[in-house]
């Protein structure tokens, strides 16, 4: 294992972050691009997102200040007075791998003041102060430094939240120092700052007063721009300012930290510094040390000793709590954002009070009068310091001591950065003593721009330990800090990652990290892990290599490599079965290194066996090997006959050999060899491949066995392999029944492998999950899975390997059905219809929930809830599903009916409920089949008792969670009539969406109804009971009265329109649906049949009228509302089809029966156009219905007549 460069990110906008930042090469004025002072909505910019790679002309990148957040969150790039803050998100990309992204969030100008520009950039973190926070960031903060010499604190949105000036030089760099927590007891603990460097000043920001002024900040924007109120003061920023003098150029520096000198030390200053009359002091006083690099001296070490001057109190951050139109917020340099537009500027801005800088001389430096310094990075831990110079030199520093140990040669314009590796736990118990501390090694890392090289070194005197072929214009970010506001107390428990140096490479976007081992660190004499790694590579060198005959491949490698190495590579492969994810991918190459000549009969498996012994290696890694290859090329090994001939002879081999099988084995007794082939069997998704290992390994220890003694042995080892051989044969029927293709276009995903360890980890239910998974990407309906499974008893078991068209000949079924119906009769228990069933119908509920759109799942979820012939376990599944899936749903539709009152919009439907309006008619459709199912479970659960779920011999040994059915098991019973009522609310809810009636549905109920619904179904709520009010009842009425109304309709279409679809046979029965509402409405009933006999009659259906018309009891009533429809259609006959017949029959009526005729309105019926027969006859059936007694019986008579003569003369 060796140094590695690894992306972790990419960031997806730089073209147009270059455009943006350097309009010239964009070849045109950039648009939409707004000019001014200000970070508001107005200075935003929308960029186009360039997915492709970008390729770059020039460096530009080189001219650009960068800056990236330790947590890798957030990346802000600026050009003068421009910046871009891009931020992470989640991206999938086609093959659905998940990559971290760096996307733009915010870009415009940060400038505040004419001509000033961005000089240094640096992004904070700020920790979050909640007790359930895991270390992640609370929120970034962006710190710019202009040539103005003000120091602005910005949001990741671009939003302004503090300004200060504390110099009025220009910034030339900005550093922080956030807590680490102690290496060793006495090391002394640093605090946190923020340190600003101008050309003559140095300023530390105190980080405690840094974080609670700019949360305090933050807070107060927020709270500001919400409601524009004054808010709490926030506390004073308290900051330190030096003086540094005796240097003629700085240009970078470096903030160490407290220190104390040692009493030597202490001695030898007071020394040079006072003479030999010098007075010292009982304790070393306590320091703060500051590194400078540039010119006159090359690099100056500065002590600032506590307490020598006090710290200043910011003044400008006490604007924060002032009004935002007073004097004091308008002279405190417009730092906050907020000034109205209308507010006119002042004349002249007044600049704060710059405070005076407290002098501090240089102590002492490294002179070099040509040599000028550019850039100081410190190392993790404060003890050393890379310093770049203009004459392309690296220098290493000591910064305890203060000199130079190292130097590096020929890297001009390098940029520098430090990775600190802790030592692993294992490399710390071979090593050291387990109760010393954790060592730690520093590597710094060079990036030389104008050779495109990254490389690593060992420090103090380490060699290079990795170098990398990078870009010649990538930038190499280094932050140097973690998390600000972090403590000893709140760090406790966190495990935050962050990335210590990357590089960014502005032709492809990608952000890249170094992972350095820590192995690197070590001297040759102590890593003993660098040479073990050593001899592994030359075994995978020579594992790769193509060069060596395969006769002499074993022979060869096993000479050239020493027993010791090879002995290692074999412990390293398999020690990583319990580290690697993919633990075949580590042991295949090696185990088919040494066993594939003799699995392919090209080598004597004696031989090679002999060898391994001598190499000293354990039979129980060898079988190991052995048994990874033969499963995991399990394709290549079926295909060659002679394989498991010499499968038995090699296995037969590794049994013999020495230390394979313990001597003292008692064969009534588990053996611990056989044991390790059983498990890798019954671990494997090879179930072919490991289904032939297990009758080898069963047939040669049987002989092993058996040649103990001249009677057939019957033992525990016996029996375990004939469990384990019953358990593999039916995991290979389940897994060529999963692994059948589904129909083209069908959902699901790729088919699921499955193994004997994961069936049994998975439950009681796990075989039945895994077929109803497979019944679900078969696209199998309910319907066609029922017929499957009435055939279990009726076919017998039919070999795998047979044709279709044998299948079908001998049974009539598919190649599907054939292989359901033979796992059925190997899983007779835990495929029983009942659970299998059970377990289709949670499926398809599951991929309903999903995908809502998809209707169909729920529909044929709850036709497999009504083929579970135990009305138990159909009560609890479908309890289940009412409470998981289904009651959350329900209520929003029923909200948002009632509140639009009306069947809602397929928009409304989407943001409410989650689904198309279509969609949510088929959803509630389901829910009344649910409902309905559910009552009937209920009444019928009293009458049958509650089943034994019991599973085959061989898997009685599954143990997992809990199976559906164990689960309905223990669901309580419901409450009948509670489920009526929403039954009765789904059936109200259903028929509104169908025929678009507009009502609101909840309104239908009294107070008590409209609270008992959406409660659970298994409590006992408080229902109406008693007769209703009239209104209300008149309401329901008229609701039904509607919904027959737009039934007939419907049914009017089908018979007039061909292409119109045929009534499905599962369709609801609206009429018969009403009637049987009706009672649980307390509406009339006979007055439903009426009104549908009449909606027959004017739609022209009059046979199916007739038929209705047998079931009505008020006769009387039903006759003159048929009358009627009789004058209207005779009306449309006579007076507006304009035929000379009727003109003339017109003309003899009786003058009463003509004014009546023509009082009557054909436009009212839905169908006007009627054959007279049609007319006669409904004319008969009114005169039959009529005593004679009525008043309108006479009237009946003289209809009847007009129309026969009418039929006469036509």
């Amino acid at each position: 294992m060796s140094c590695s460069l690894v992306q972790f990110c990419r960031v997806q906008e730089l073209r147009a972050v270059r455009e943006f930042l350097f309009p010239e090469q964009r070849g045109g004025p950039a648009g939409g691009e707004s000019e001014g002072a200000g970070a508001g909505e107005g200075q935003r910019l929308k960029l186009k997102a360039v997915h492709t790679c970008v390729h770059q002309s020039a460096p530009w990148l080189h001219d650009c200040t960068v800056s990236l957040s330790p947590c890798s969150d957030l990346l802000v790039i600026a050009h003068e007075h421009k910046a871009v803050f891009l931020s992470a998100k989640w991206w999938t990309d086609e093959a659905g791998h998940d990559e971290m992204t760096l996307t733009v969030s915010w870009s415009g100008t940060l400038n505040a003041e004419e001509g000033e520009c961005v000089n240094s950039v640096i992004c904070i973190p700020l920790a979050s102060q909640k007790r359930s926070s895991t270390g992640r960031p609370d929120w970034t903060c962006v710190v710019v430094g202009f040539t103005s010499g003000y120091v602005r604190f910005y949001t990741e949105s671009g939003v302004l939240l503090l300004a200060q000036l504390l110099n009025e030089d220009p910034v030339l760099r900005l550093k922080c120092r956030t807590y680490e927590i102690p290496r060793h007891p006495g090391v002394t603990e640093q605090h946190e700052e923020l340190s600003i460097l101008y050309p003559t000043a140095l300023v530390t920001i105190d980080g405690f007063s840094l974080f609670q002024s700019l949360r305090a900040c933050r807070n107060q924007v927020a709270r500001a721009a919400a409601a524009g109120s004054d808010t709490v003061q926030p506390p004073p920023l308290a900051y330190k300012k030096w003086g540094l003098q005796d240097m003629d150029t700085i240009v970078d520096h470096s903030s160490v930290g407290i220190m104390s000198l040692c009493v030597f030390d202490q001695m030898k200053n007071a020394s040079i510094l006072g003479g030999f009359n010098a007075a010292v002091k009982g304790s070393p006083p306590a320091m703060c040390q500051y590194i400078t690099v540039g010119g006159g001296p090359f690099t100056g070490f500065f002590y600032a000793i506590e307490g020598s001057s006090q710290p200043l109190l910011s003044h400008v951050a006490l604007a924060v709590a002032s009004k935002l139109t007073s004097a004091l917020f308008s002279a405190a340099s417009g730092w906050l954002g907020w000034k109205n537009k209308n507010e006119e500027e002042p004349t002249q801005k007044q600049k704060p009070k710059v405070e005076p800088a407290t002098p501090l001389a240089v102590r002492f430096g490294l002179p070099d009068s040509r040599r000028h310094g550019e850039s100081i990075c410190l190392s993790p831990c404060n003890t050393l310091a890379g310093v770049t110079d203009d004459f392309g030199r690296v220098t290493l520093l000591d910064v305890g001591r203060g000199i130079a140990i190292r130097m590096w040669k020929g890297y001009r314009d390098a940029q520098l950065g430090w990775v600190q590796v802790s030592e692993g736990q294992e490399e710390r118990e071979r090593t050291t003593s387990p109760t010393l501390p954790r060592r730690h090694a520093q590597f710094l890392v060079i990036y030389a721009p104008r050779r495109g090289i990254l490389e690593v070194w060992g420090t103090q005197q380490g060699p290079r330990v990795g170098a990398f072929t990078v870009g010649k214009h990538c930038r190499l970010l280094y932050p140097g800090y973690r998390l600000m506001g972090v403590n000893s107390i709140t760090s406790q428990g966190w495990q935050l990652h962050t990335q210590q140096v990357c590089l960014l490479d502005p032709s492809t976007g990608s952000l890249r990290t170094v992972n350095v081992p820590f192995h690197l660190a070590l001297s040759d004499k102590k890593s003993e892990r660098a040479k073990d790694m050593h001899l592994l590579k030359r075994l995978n060198t020579l594992l790769r290599s193509r060069e060596v005959e395969p006769g002499e491949a074993v022979g060869g490698v096993v000479k050239s490599l020493s027993l010791a190495s090879l002995q290692l590579a074999v412990v390293c492969r398999t020690g990583c079965r319990t580290h690697s994810h993919h633990k075949g991918t580590s042991l295949c190459p090696l185990g088919s290194f040494l066993f594939w000549d003799c699995l392919c009969g090209q080598s004597s498996h004696q031989k090679l066996c002999e060898m391994l012994q001598d190499a000293g290696i354990s039979p129980q890694d060898l079988l190991s090997l052995l048994l990874n290859v033969w499963l995991q090329r399990e394709r290549q090994m079926l295909k060659n006959p002679d394989a498991v001939r010499h499968l038995h002879s090699l296995l037969t081999a590794l049994s013999n050999m020495s230390g394979a099988v313990d001597e003292s084995w008692d064969p009534q007794c588990v053996s611990p060899w056989w044991q390790q082939v059983r498990t890798a069997c019954v671990q494997t998704e090879s179930s072919g491949a490991a289904l032939l290992v297990a009758l080898v390994a069963h047939r040669t220890a049987k002989n092993s066995i058996t040649s103990l003694s001249e009677w057939e042995a019957v033992s525990l080892e016996l029996e375990q392999w004939v469990v384990c051989l019953r358990q593999l044969e039916d995991v290979l029927a389940l897994q060529t029944l999963l692994c059948l293709p589904g129909p083209r276009g069908t959902p699901g995903g790729a088919a699921t492998r499955c193994s004997v360890k994961a069936l049994l980890e998975s439950g009681r239910g796990g075989v039945a999950d895994s077929v109803a998974k497979w019944v679900f990407r078969q696209d199998l309906s309910p319907a066609l899975l029922k017929d499957i499974l009435q055939t279990r008893g009726e076919v017998e078991s039919v070999p795998v390997s047979s044709e279709d068209g044998d299948f079908q000949r001998a049974a009539g079924l598919s190649v599907r059905a054939i292989l359901l119906v033979s796992v059925c009769q190997r899983f007779p228990n835990s495929l029983s219809p009942d659970l299998l069933f059970a377990h289709c119908c949670w499926e398809f509920v599951v991929q309903w929930n999903k995908d809502p759109e998809e209707g169909r799942y729920l529909s044929w979820s709850v036709e497999h809830l009504k083929l579970i012939a135990n009305p138990h376990i159909q009560l609890g599944i479908a309890l289940m599903m009412w409470s998981t899936f289904i009651v959350k749903r329900f209520s929003a539709a029923a909200f948002l009916m009632e509140k639009v009152g009306k069947a809602p919009k397929d928009r409304l439907c989407r943001r409410d409920v989650g689904m198309g309006d279509n969609a949510m008619t088929s959803f509630l459709g389901s829910c009344t089949q649910l409902l309905q199912t559910l009552m009937e479970a209920d009444a019928s659960i009293e009458e049958v008792s509650p089943p034994e779920l019991s599973v085959e011999e061989v898997w009685v040994g599954a143990d997992g969670p809990a199976s559906i059915a164990e689960l309905a098991l223990e669901q309580r019973t419901v409450h009948y009539p509670l489920v009526q009522h929403h039954c009765l609310l789904a059936s109200l809810l259903h028929a509104t969406m169908t025929f678009g009636v507009r009502v609101k549905p909840l309104s239908l109920f009294d107070s008590k109804g409209k609270n008992a619904f959406f409660r659970d179904l298994t409590t006992i709520q408080l229902l109406p009971s008693g007769d209703m009010d009239a209104n209300l009842i008149s309401l329901r009425q008229e609701f039904l009265l509607k919904v027959l109304s737009g039934w007939v309709n419907t049914q009017a279409e089908r018979t007039s329109e061909p292409s119109c679809p045929r009534q499905d046979p599962h369709e609801v029965s609206w009429a018969s649906l009403c009637l049987d509402l009706a009672p649980l409405l307390q509406v009339n009933p006979d007055l439903l049949r009426r009104h549908l006999v009449c909606e027959f009659y004017s739609h022209g259906l009059d046979l199916r009228a007739e038929e209705v018309m047998l079931e009505v009891e008020d006769k009387d009533v039903l006759g003159s509302q048929l009358l009627v429809l009789t004058g209207q259609r005779l009306s449309y006959s006579l007076l507006h089809t304009q035929t000379r017949p009727g003109m003339e029959l017109l003309a003899r009526l009786p003058p009463m029966l003509c004014t009546w005729l023509k009082a009557m309105d054909p436009s009212e019926l839905s169908c006007s156009s009627v054959p007279l027969s049609l007319i006669s006859r409904m004319v008969s059936r009114v005169i039959e219905m009529l005593p004679d007694n009525h008043a309108q019986y006479s009237l009946a008579l003289h209809l009847l007549e007009a129309v026969d003569a009418l039929a006469t003369e036509a």
